[in-house]
């Protein structure tokens, strides 16, 4: 591909020397690949700069906020929206580059199916594929909920539906899981406690079981073994954690104030 695509790419990163490369080169038919830097302490920055990326510095304290920032600094009316960890493949790029050839293209916004991995392992059952999420938009058309974790898409046009997809490498492995299932619960937590949610144990208890039997069950996890029901378990413990932490940090608030 001579031309390149009219899209920015925006990549959030930090401390992603070992993964940055990688999703540069996966997107270098982009007319703009940006990357907004949260404070990174390894050579993120120097690998993506050699790469040709434009790189910007801004700590992440609201991945929401964050978002509707980083949107508004690309130079393009187009956005293809990336983590350091996804990789757009050859045959995503060629659908792309011919959606926006379209004059005009037929939607303002686009889902894109995932691949999600851990490790070298595609997860593809559970809920875990397609996993489509709005990825591609009118930087003016879209808007992200200011939430410190999963922030919601706010949008009122219809989107289309991709049919490529974006290869992201999730986890390392179990323990790389784990370690953001923890960090995860603590950010939802937190949320719901700022945002002022009576949460109660009656509801995160039916939420946790009810989580694991749509992952494993309804949506077949169990085709994946034992790591489709391990997934689907800790799916479910991601409700019930996040209560824990909430009644703790609900208490210190009460405490403090």
């Amino acid at each position: 591909m001579e031309n390149k695509v009219p899209i920015t790419v925006v990549i959030l990163a930090k401390n992603e020397a070992t993964r940055i490369e990688d999703c540069l080169r996966s997107v270098a038919w982009a007319d703009e690949a940006l990357v907004i830097d949260d404070e990174s302490t390894d050579n993120t920055v120097a690998l993506a700069e050699a790469l040709g990326a434009r790189v910007l510095s801004r700590k992440m304290e609201n991945e929401g906020r964050h978002r509707n920032w980083a949107q508004q600094e690309a130079k393009n009316e187009w956005i293809l929206n990336l983590d350091s960890d996804e990789r757009v493949t050859p045959e995503l790029a060629e659908e792309i580059r011919d959606i926006l050839s379209q004059t005009p293209p037929q939607f303002e916004s686009y889902s894109i199916p995932r691949r999600n991995f851990i490790g070298d392992q595609w997860i593809q059952h559970g809920g875990w594929y397609p996993s489509s999420q709005m990825k591609m938009f009118k930087k003016d058309k879209i808007k992200w909920e200011e939430a410190s974790v999963h922030p919601r898409v706010i949008s009122e046009v219809a989107w289309g539906q991709i049919k490529g997809d974006i290869l992201h490498y999730t986890y390392r492995d179990l323990k790389d899981y784990v370690d953001k299932l923890n960090r995860h619960t603590t950010l939802e937590a937190q949320k719901w406690v700022d945002g002022g949610r009576n949460m109660k144990l009656g509801k995160a208890l039916w939420r946790t079981v009810d989580r694991f039997f749509r992952a494993y069950i309804g949506k077949g996890g169990y085709k994946e073994g034992f790591m489709g029901f391990l997934l689907a378990a800790l799916g479910g413990w991601y409700q019930l954690l996040s209560y824990a932490k909430y009644l703790e940090f609900k208490q210190a608030k009460v405490q403090t104030s």
